[in-house]
């Protein structure tokens, strides 16, 4: 099946949503004392967050994300995806460019292929470096904008991740947009999320924000792996002295969040090129200092899913 009509199956659901021509959709109910209001409160609560549903064949879910953009937490999603595959060849991985506006995983990934149809109606991931990857950005055109509220996103969401045929799957690296926003709120309410990478440069603009989504992720409980560390500084090409361009804060604030700064990445020109020809440092370096760093970066990753999963089931038992 081609690409308009997958495009027009997705679609099609996400409008299908919409019926302006039912006034009800907008009515509301008038309560006349606050004991109604109380009663009502106490039953919308009593029905919960929506029930969280494992993706078919797919054991662990890691979220990469970050409270700023512009931090390299794309870059970072898709070298870490690749680089467990790298030193895991046999393990299952996949990336979730969960991105809706602002899809960066195709370029990154040189994916530009047009995703289709399995015979259970689920769209394919395409493949590339050894990794099962969907994004928006393979639905729609580089050159259109997704202009859409909040609903829709979430129903694009729920195509790309209950809709895609990922299993089997050891992991799937889901690389979100930055802020705390519905994005991060829905798939923490519909999926077991083991884990979230958060992603940050040494600035004190970026460092503020990255708390602000490390306490989103508390209150959403979801369990943070480590922070990773982007640009931490740049070395002299003549004398090799360390120059802290954007500053020297990570630690402290780290410190102060409570959490480990897992790994930390020097600015490289590099990795520009890495980024603009599709092929990941993790290949394209690959015996370069950065790539080495997403290799133990991926090694931590599978050892924190590894602990977590002794963990449940001790606890089982």
């Amino acid at each position: 099946m081609n690409i308009q009509r997958v495009i027009s199956r997705v679609h099609g659901l996400f409008l299908s949503h919409f019926n302006v021509n039912q006034p009800s959709c907008f009515a509301l109910r008038h309560y006349s004392s606050k004991s109604d209001i109380n009663e009502h409160r106490a039953k919308v609560m009593a029905k919960g967050l929506p029930e969280k549903k494992p993706l078919p064949g797919v054991k662990s879910i890691i979220l990469v994300a970050s409270g700023k953009g512009g931090v390299g937490k794309t870059t970072t999603a898709v070298n870490l995806a690749c680089a467990m595959k790298v030193i895991e060849p046999d393990k299952e991985i996949g990336l979730l460019d969960a991105d809706v506006f602002g899809p960066s995983v195709p370029l990154m990934m040189n994916i530009t292929g047009e995703p289709m149809l399995n015979d259970e109606n689920l769209i394919e991931p395409l493949l590339n470096y050894g990794v099962k990857c969907m994004s928006m950005g393979l639905l729609v055109s580089g050159e259109n904008a997704v202009v859409w509220r909040g609903l829709m996103v979430m129903q694009a969401l729920e195509r790309l991740t209950r809709h895609v045929a990922w299993g089997p799957l050891d992991c799937l690296v889901v690389d979100t947009p930055p802020g705390t926003g519905d994005t991060h709120l829905s798939l923490a309410q519909n999926l077991p999320i083991d884990g979230a990478l958060v992603v940050t440069t040494p600035q004190s603009a970026a460092l503020q924000v990255t708390k602000r989504g490390v306490n989103m992720f508390e209150k959403l409980k979801i369990p943070i792996v480590g922070l990773v560390e982007n640009m931490s500084h740049a070395m002299c090409s003549k004398c090799g002295t360390k120059n802290f361009v954007f500053g020297n804060e990570t630690k402290q604030s780290a410190d102060q969040m409570g959490l480990e700064i897992i790994e930390s990445f020097e600015v490289d020109a590099n990795m520009s090129e890495c980024i603009n020809s599709g092929k990941p440092a993790i290949y394209a370096l690959a015996d370069s200092i950065h790539a080495e760093k997403y290799r133990q970066l991926a090694n931590k990753v599978f050892k924190y899913i590894s602990d977590k999963d002794k963990e449940a089931k001790a606890t089982k038992q």
